[in-house]
């Protein structure tokens, strides 16, 4: 496939955002949110977009599609932590190293020395000391060692329980009782996300519920959200990106629903662009034929990119010059997309995590770059 060298250049992804329109905290009940749902005429391909509910879902899906949604649940990655000099300092999670370390971006980083003990407090419970190991080349962060009995994400999410924090976006300044549930996702199970897979924040019991009656059936893999999804890309060109790797898993289960659907004639529908990566990268894994799959992905989606197992997409407004906006660009051209970006800014929708959404549906996806 062809790709315009703009295509490949940071700066193209780059839309100028009112602050105001970020989004603070979320619209009650979730399926309340707006949605921006494309429509291409089929001859011209040109995109329209119509302005619903995430509510409309219910018409905008038929009986028999399947929806793919990411069940990672977000840990309380955020640890208020002690310095040598009585000073306090900031922890956040991403990742474990094995044997109790895990790769941690420290806040101010520069005071967290290898060698030097942080203490880990909080009210009526006892100190625990973390060590610094050393810095990690690739991150800018820091390996710091646990307890060894907190050697992987569900092993520490009591603990973070107790002492962490829900690690919200720093955009977001608005800080609420209810954000512990908020920013979960409804069918969260599997602990080890650093960061919510938003566009699964939209959906209600009560919406699922009706979409199951409809005849709509689900599914869910693990992509545990962490650094590679929302890091700011920095280097210019896009020709070589590479993203920092996450924890997949793509079980049987979901391999054989996505089979049955396709046999039944629905439409495979991704929640969320990390439901895209968790699918597209086990395809590929599988060489070109979508099986199970568990372990470490780093897959760059990108204008050119020609997908194996997604039909359409749920997503929400992502930052500039993010990678979430190259994957969607992959999907429907970086021109439409900023076009349409710049229609969601006049009409005033939110932006980022808590904020609206967009419905790409088969029709609206690039002819080169469909199944």
């Amino acid at each position: 496939m062809l790709v315009d060298p703009r295509d490949l250049l940071l700066s193209s992804y780059d839309y100028e955002l009112d602050d105001r329109l970020i989004a603070q905290e979320p619209v009650e009940p979730r399926h309340a949110a707006r949605m921006m749902v494309l429509s291409a005429r089929r001859k011209s391909g040109l995109i329209k977009a119509s302005h619903l509910r995430i509510w409309d879902l219910l018409t905008e899906l038929r009986s028999g599609d399947l929806l793919v949604m990411n069940n990672t649940r977000v840990l309380k990655a955020r640890l208020k932590v002690r310095l040598e000099n009585g000073a306090f300092a900031e922890l956040f999670l991403l990742e474990p190293l094995g044997g109790g370390d895990w790769l941690c971006l420290g806040k101010p980083a520069k005071k967290m020395r290898p060698g030097n003990v942080l203490s880990l407090e909080s009210s009526g419970k006892d100190n625990i000391s973390l060590k610094v190991l050393d810095r990690d080349t690739r991150t800018g962060g820091r390996i710091v060692h646990f307890p060894p009995s907190f050697s992987d994400r569900d092993k520490i999410e009591n603990f973070l329980h107790e002492y962490g924090e829900i690690p919200l976006p720093p955009y977001i300044h608005s800080h609420n009782l209810n954000d512990e549930d908020r920013y979960q996702t409804r069918f969260a199970e599997c602990p080890g996300a650093v960061a919510a897979p938003t566009a699964g924040l939209h959906l209600s019991d009560e919406l699922l519920d009706y979409l199951s009656v409809k005849g709509i059936h689900k599914a869910c893999v693990t992509l545990h959200v962490g650094l590679g999804t929302f890091r700011p890309l920095e280097q210019e060109s896009l020709e070589d990106l590479r993203l920092h790797t996450e924890w997949v898993e793509v079980k049987q289960e979901v391999v054989s629903a996505i089979a049955n659907c396709r046999a039944r004639g629905g439409r495979v529908i991704a929640v969320g662009t990390t439901t895209v990566r968790s699918l597209e990268a086990s395809f590929i894994a599988g060489n070109g034929c979508l099986k199970p799959f568990r372990g470490e992905v780093d897959l760059v989606i990108k204008p050119g990119f020609k997908f194996g197992v997604i039909d359409g997409l749920l997503t929400n407004f992502h930052l500039p010059r993010s990678s979430l906006l190259l994957l969607v660009s992959a999907l429907i051209g970086r021109d439409k997309l900023l076009h349409l970006y710049r229609e969601a800014l006049e009409k005033q929708y939110r932006f980022f995590s808590y904020g609206d959404a967009m419905f790409i549906p088969p029709e609206a996806i690039l002819p080169a770059s469909r199944r």
